[in-house]
């Protein structure tokens, strides 16, 4: 129907739907009724409405963010495309940009510790393929993640100069060089495209594939943000050949993450091969058969990015507040704030699960064996189960936090088994106490460290 009446306090308000058609350059309304129309025909609508106190428009304009997630190899080789074409998914596009005589433009902001191990071939990547590129060159830590360093990346690609649809700026290095620069790139010129490269395991799984940026700001992580997912994100394993041992660790707390949340088998596969995993940084190892994809690293990182896909997608700017994949993520970030830089953020995100797991044993959605695995799973990767500075006050502090920045509900994602949970709204405090002593006498003499 085009028009409906709505009666409220004695007022008759009619309301007109319209849908919006391009035709001759130009757009204009046509009633929701109207059959027959000449043009091309918009998703938006707008509903107009008239009162005693005046005319009200409401816009509805469906947004779509069509982004890449692409799993690849040799990626700075200078064969290679994905770096380049990688995010165009339309062959027409593609090739009037390869036949474009147009010397190409490409600005990089990339992690200093990854420039010094990775830069040279960048460079040599770009030079080869005849590309004019800046690169530059940034402190992304966790300690640095501000404004700051936000408007230090837009004022050198103000200087360099980029074409806002074409040239992608490029971000390569981990989740905090991913955020700032996907930050930077959605308010310049209000939003340019940009490409993720990960160099991280905790970035390759989880910041890259996403479509938050941020920084943190008043001492509260990432209180800045917006949601522009990239145009593309670009994976490579080879990269995480280089990270420390304690950085592959990081990472796969969050794989741990949506293991326990979705899939019982990646769990199993962890809890068998992650050990391995850590031990070779998820590089090809002899023993490994020629199929990649049936290799540890290729499947576990392949479920990881699914699973994480499947909560994402449907929910990509979090309209919907109940979100497992913020298992990990109710206690961490104040813990992880109040000590920086002494725990990484997956090391904080496992502390959290940990103690969650106790939650959900003190109200029987685990079994001691279940509770038990996942624990020893945790301490065979290396992961943090527990911390001193992760004290009751910081607990009971997070979860009214919790209750003021979810819409007064609590949003408790908790394990109901192994590869499967539910979000609860009604985990007394009582039982958050219980389970906090019995997580303290249990883990808390038997606890590593992070060096």
């Amino acid at each position: 129907m085009s028009h409906a009446s709505k009666i409220s306090d004695g007022v008759c308000d009619q309301v007109t739907e319209f849908r919006l058609v391009h035709a001759d350059c130009t757009w204009s309304r046509q009633t929701a009724d109207c059959e027959h129309f000449e043009g091309r025909l918009s998703d938006a609508k707008i509903y107009e409405s008239s009162s005693e106190d005046g005319v009200t428009w409401t816009v509805v304009s469906p947004i779509v963010f069509t982004y890449r997630v692409i799993q690849c190899e040799r990626l700075l080789d200078a064969s290679n495309d994905t770096l380049l074409f990688g995010h165009i998914s339309n062959p027409t596009e593609l090739q009037a940009l390869k036949n474009n005589s147009k010397v190409m433009k490409r600005f990089i902001v990339i992690d200093e510790t990854v420039n010094d191990l990775y830069g040279s071939q960048v460079a040599a990547y770009f030079k080869a393929r005849g590309v004019t590129y800046k690169i530059l060159p940034l402190p992304t830590t966790e300690e640095n993640k501000s404004m700051t360093l936000v408007t230090r990346i837009l004022e050198e690609v103000h200087k360099f100069g980029i074409d806002r649809r074409t040239e992608p700026i490029i971000a390569i290095g981990g989740g905090v060089c991913l955020d700032i620069t996907g930050l930077a790139a959605s308010l310049y010129r209000r939003r340019t495209p940009y490409i993720r490269v990960p160099t991280s395991l905790l970035a390759y799984i989880d910041a890259s594939v996403g479509a938050k940026t941020g920084v943190n700001f008043a001492n509260c992580k990432n209180k800045l943000g917006s949601y522009i997912p990239p145009v593309a994100a670009f994976l490579d394993k080879s990269f995480l050949g280089t990270l420390p041992r304690r950085h592959i660790s990081n990472g796969m707390a969050e794989m741990l993450k949506m293991a326990l949340m979705k899939h019982r088998g990646l769990f199993e596969l962890l809890e068998k091969e992650g050990r391995l995993l850590l031990d070779s940084s998820f590089q090809p190892l002899k023993r490994i058969p020629e199929n990649v994809h049936s290799d540890p690293a290729s499947v576990s990182t392949r479920l990881a990015i699914e699973t994480m896909l499947e909560e994402l997608a449907p929910n990509l700017w979090e309209d919907d507040l109940d979100r497992l994949v913020d298992f990990g993520h109710i206690i961490s970030p104040e813990l992880e704030m109040k000590i920086l830089p002494a725990l990484l953020h997956g090391e904080a995100v496992n502390i959290d699960m940990a103690f969650m797991v106790y939650v959900a044993r003190e109200r029987g959605f685990l079994t001691e064996e279940e509770k038990r695995r996942i624990i020893v799973c945790m301490q065979s990767l290396d992961l943090p189960v527990w911390h001193s500075d992760c004290t009751l006050d910081l607990v009971l502090k997070s979860l009214t936090e919790r209750l003021k920045h979810s819409g007064g509900f609590l949003r408790m994602p908790l394990p109901t088994a192994l590869g499967k949970a539910r979000i609860f709204n009604d985990t007394e405090e009582s039982t958050v106490c219980q389970a906090f002593k019995k997580w303290c006498d249990e883990q808390c003499e038997t606890t590593m460290k992070p060096e």
